[in-house]
């Protein structure tokens, strides 16, 4: 087993290894979908290269709902298969691979006269029927409480801003909440860096091919050739931009970011029925740092993909409409401290056009290219990326004829997580043989609740293996309007340290999540700064 640690001078190390072998799988994308399939391959013994042109969880695996759901809105279209999918993975996610990032989350749907007899029935069948799922799936009511009848008391706890004038009680359901999408693409690609794949960030592939690629670093601009037995094209929604093959109807989900204080600080997520809809909701899901995000859309988004798509005003006004209609007071437009969008790389196959993006199968596809040759994996969504993964290392090793052990991911526990499979696995701190015990279980030995919560049993390390001055402080220590940050600085050299951040915006805008609300951003952006700078300069 290799070191988990992900840094600048093992970028550059493997980089140049890069070019005097042929390795058995190249992955391009550094998504959930192309670190998925990373640590799939490389947990098989095959040789793996991903590279990323910009960061991990660059694109739509940091813009979701941070949810690990059992796929209740596809039982309501008829999509049962991908509904099962959905409520097997979230149970893997939440019992083996990864209970450490993710944890039960209670949803609330208010029960009013405005709700209406038939809808509150039609609501109660459905939770039912996704708690069969929960049953198939094998997931303990004691991970996953069954859905309930709650009163008028019981909400007011959990979302203290609902209004209690003509609220007759409540359908109380759980599911997985991650503690952050980003932090998940991280823990897969460092995993899969513990079992020997190269995780090359700033690393554009250019040229794909059924054999390789031709690959820019954009640090330096330097070209260089990889020679691959065989590709997976893993770049979500901008497939189709690396191979013209490929057709997508992308659709943009938003969400609106304010603070949790505004929603009375609630403790559980707030779900709204989309008027007209007989299968959408507007949840308002609380959020890590003094957050509650509330979303989502479900729109077309034709045309060129942008790099960082961005919620429209009308997407905006409906999400905060939709979600008053159950609060004491409306949320207003002055209330919103953040925005964010992503793009769904929804795979746009016969007939799918004829309908809304809403309705577009969420079901993945893995096919050979005609074009390259390479083995696209499109579509699907972030709960189910681990079988989206073993589908394209499956499909990948038959086209090329390799050699490869059976997929055992469902097995595999992630860094942080509290236990590893097999040998040994370093987090790579300085002495080479890491440590991850002592933060398993809660905030054991003092730790604080929200450091465990983002990294498992590393969390102590987090802390051990800082060695900037003032490394337990949070960055917006004595910063006005930045109390609520509670990201230490450790944690800002750990991101640099061990888990490839390159950068203040890697830190800020991906391994942290400071930057969806701007005006945090600004605030901590010169600590950031600086502490990336000290750190990379250890390195």
């Amino acid at each position: 087993m290799q070191s988990t640690a992900l840094t600048a001078r093992r970028r550059r190390r493997e980089l140049d290894e890069l070019t005097a072998e042929t390795v058995d799988l190249l992955v391009v994308g550094g998504g959930v979908t192309g670190t998925g399939v990373a640590l799939d391959a490389a947990a098989r013994g095959l040789s793996v290269a991903l590279v990323e042109a910009r960061d991990l969880a660059w694109g739509t695996s940091r813009w979701s709902s941070k949810l690990a759901h059992g796929g209740l809105r596809y039982l309501a279209t008829g999509d049962v298969g991908v509904a099962r999918e959905s409520a097997r993975e979230r149970h893997v996610l939440m019992t083996r691979t990864a209970p450490h990032l993710v944890r039960a989350l209670p949803q609330v749907l208010p029960l009013t006269p405005g709700t209406g007899r038939r809808r509150g029935l039609t609501v109660g069948i459905g939770f039912g029927l996704g708690d069969l799922l929960r049953r198939d799936a094998g997931t303990s009511s004691l991970v996953l409480p069954g859905p309930r009848l709650a009163r008028p008391g019981e909400v007011a706890r959990l979302v203290p801003a609902v209004a209690r004038e003509r609220l007759h009680g409540a359908w109380i359901a759980h599911d997985g909440q991650l503690v952050d999408d980003a932090r998940l693409v991280v823990a897969l690609a460092r995993t899969a860096a513990g079992r020997g794949a190269k995780i090359l960030t700033r690393v554009k592939a250019i040229n794909l091919r059924a054999d390789g690629a031709t690959l820019e670093d954009t640090l330096t601009g330097a070209s260089l050739t990889v020679r691959a037995r065989v590709v997976v094209n893993a770049t979500g929604v901008w497939a189709g931009t690396v191979d013209p093959s490929v057709r997508l109807r992308p659709s943009r989900g938003t969400h609106v970011v304010v603070p949790a204080a505004r929603l009375g600080n609630p403790t559980g997520a707030l779900m709204v029925p989309v008027p007209g809809s007989g299968s959408r909701y507007v949840f308002a899901l609380p959020a890590q740092l003094g957050r509650v995000v509330v979303g989502l859309t479900d729109e077309e988004a034709p045309g060129p993909v942008p790099d960082v798509p961005v919620a429209t005003q009308a997407e905006i006004d409906f999400l905060l409409e939709t979600v008053s209609g159950v609060l004491v007071r409306p949320l207003l437009p002055d209330d919103v401290v953040g925005t964010f969008a992503g793009l769904r790389p929804l795979v746009d196959t016969a007939g799918s056009s004829d309908g809304p993006s809403a309705d577009v199968s969420r079901k993945h596809l893995v096919e050979v290219s005609p074009s390259t040759g390479a083995v696209n994996v499109l579509g699907g969504k972030l709960t189910t990326y681990r079988t989206m993964a073993e589908d394209a290392v499956d499909l990948a090793v038959k086209h090329a004829g390799l050699t490869a052990g059976p997929c055992w991911t469902t097995a595999l526990p992630l860094v942080g997580a509290p236990s590893l499979v097999g040998p040994g696995v370093s987090t790579g701190s300085t002495s080479g043989t890491g440590s991850t015990s002592g933060a398993g279980g809660g905030a054991g030995g003092g730790l604080p609740d929200s450091l465990v919560a983002r990294y498992g049993t590393e969390a102590a390390e987090v802390l051990a293996a800082a060695v900037l001055p003032g490394s337990a402080s949070a960055v917006g220590q004595g910063m006005t309007g930045a109390a609520h940050l509670d990201i230490t600085r450790a944690e800002v050299e750990w991101a640099v340290t061990h888990e490839g951040a390159l950068d203040a915006d890697d830190v800020l805008d991906r391994r942290t999540r400071i930057g969806l609300v701007p005006a945090d951003r600004a605030a901590v952006r010169d600590v950031v700064e600086e502490l990336v700078a000290d750190a990379l300069a250890r390195l």
